[in-house]
């Protein structure tokens, strides 16, 4: 860092490269810095249900780690045996377990890393309490490498169930699901997962379980988890919930492989989705709960304007939807084109573009669709802060001061 900052190198730090939003890209040259081998478990301190690691740590290594002690880190992402934790921090990644557990921000108690001034900084506390000095550990989670380079985090651990539960049901369509999802968090049993998949996603999965009714046009999996003696009545409230017209099927098993099956098919989902069409757009929006069906109307009425594919799954549970736009290379303006209009559908639903993908330098163009002048000048002010030289991943989250909405 003190090199970089020596010769005003761009600085671009890369964990596993699985980001899909262009963060580890080094858009402006410079350096690139590998945190691979940085890969030390330091400690797993069961007492205090804490782990301490370096940002090359796998999130599956993590896990297996903290397993053998009866915990879990809550992050989750589809890509966990591949990820690093400091990419997971660095995007505050989530995954399923976050609409009950929390995303990496929340999981995380304290950090080490160093700025673009080649100053290392300790911020956090070791405890779940505290509050000497300004919280700037959360605010380095999730700032895709441009304000420091973390080197080292005290991660929050949580205790593994007893048992858990899948339940697979089934919708006539998106609406119906999505007005089920809005039931299903408006009452106390929260689901430790809540995903959902629509007609199209659903006929991927099909191919693979051929099980599934042709009349079924949407599809949300649920998870429930805590002591086994609880799960029945948690599974009752939470098919209670989702009762309602348009529920074609409500199946639950404790069944590890038949659960593992299903999640399987869930997480080849995106990969999946390169077979309906070469090009392919992957947003992760976020919208409250309760506008859920509204999100699910919008979307079908953009694709239907425009003339685009759009398949939608994800984390219902938290209003976190993939929204894939597909199409030819020929139909890639008209994809743009609906892209802008469907973020505009997301803000007025007082939503977010990104959940856990980040901003990088895909989103980049669109942040100040969301953020007004004012936010993005303070925000300027905090990046100079941290990096007066302007070396830290340049060129990504945040536009240049001035830079208008191209919308």
């Amino acid at each position: 860092m003190a090199a970089c900052r020596q010769f005003r190198l761009p600085l671009t730090t890369r964990g596993r490269g699985t980001g899909t939003a262009g963060a580890a890209v080094p858009a402006e040259g410079g350096v690139v810095l590998s945190t691979e081998r940085m890969n030390r478990i330091i400690a797993i301190d069961a007492a205090n249900r804490v782990a301490v690691v370096q940002p090359g740590v796998t999130n599956g290594a993590l896990q297996a780690a903290a397993a053998g002690h009866g915990f879990f880190w809550p992050p989750d992402p589809t890509s966990a045996e591949y990820c690093s934790v400091g990419g997971n921090l660095a995007c505050n990644a989530a995954g399923p377990r976050a609409l009950k557990y929390g995303t990496a921000r929340d999981n995380t108690l304290a950090l080490e890393a160093v700025t673009g001034e080649a100053r290392v900084v300790r911020t956090g506390a070791y405890t779940t309490k505290g509050v000497v000095g300004l919280d700037l550990a959360r605010l380095i989670v999730g700032s895709e490498g441009i304000l420091a380079v973390i080197t080292e985090a005290a991660l929050k651990l949580a205790p593994l169930p007893e048992r858990i539960a899948t339940v697979r049901a089934l919708f006539t369509g998106m609406d119906a699901a999505a007005q089920a999802v809005s039931r299903i968090m408006a009452q106390p049993v929260v689901p430790r997962a809540l995903e959902f998949m629509d007609g199209a996603a659903l006929e991927l999965v099909r191919r693979r379980h051929g099980d599934i009714p042709g009349s079924a046009g949407a599809m949300l999996m649920i998870e429930a988890d805590g002591l086994a003696a609880h799960l029945p009545a948690a599974l009752q409230a939470l098919e209670k919930a989702a009762a309602g017209e348009g529920l074609i099927e409500w199946r639950a098993t404790s069944d590890a492989a038949e659960a593992g099956s299903l999640w399987a098919a869930r997480k080849a989902l995106s990969p999946a989705l390169r077979s309906l069409a070469p090009v392919k757009i992957n947003e992760d929006v976020v919208v409250p709960v309760s506008e859920m069906p509204a999100l699910a109307r919008g979307l079908e009425s953009l694709g239907t304007e425009h003339g685009v594919r759009i398949v939608c799954f994800g984390h219902a549970g938290n209003g976190n939807i993939h929204v894939n736009l597909l199409g030819e290379e020929s139909d890639r303006p008209a994809m743009e084109r609906c892209l802008a209009q469907v973020f505009r559908l997301v803000l007025s639903l007082k939503g977010t573009l990104s959940g856990e993908h980040g901003v990088g330098m895909e989103k980049r163009p669109f942040v100040a669709m969301e953020l007004g002048a004012a936010e993005l000048a303070l925000m300027a002010k905090v990046k100079a802060a941290f990096d007066p030289d302007g070396i830290l991943n340049p060129g990504k989250a945040l536009p240049d001061p001035g830079e208008e909405d191209p919308t």
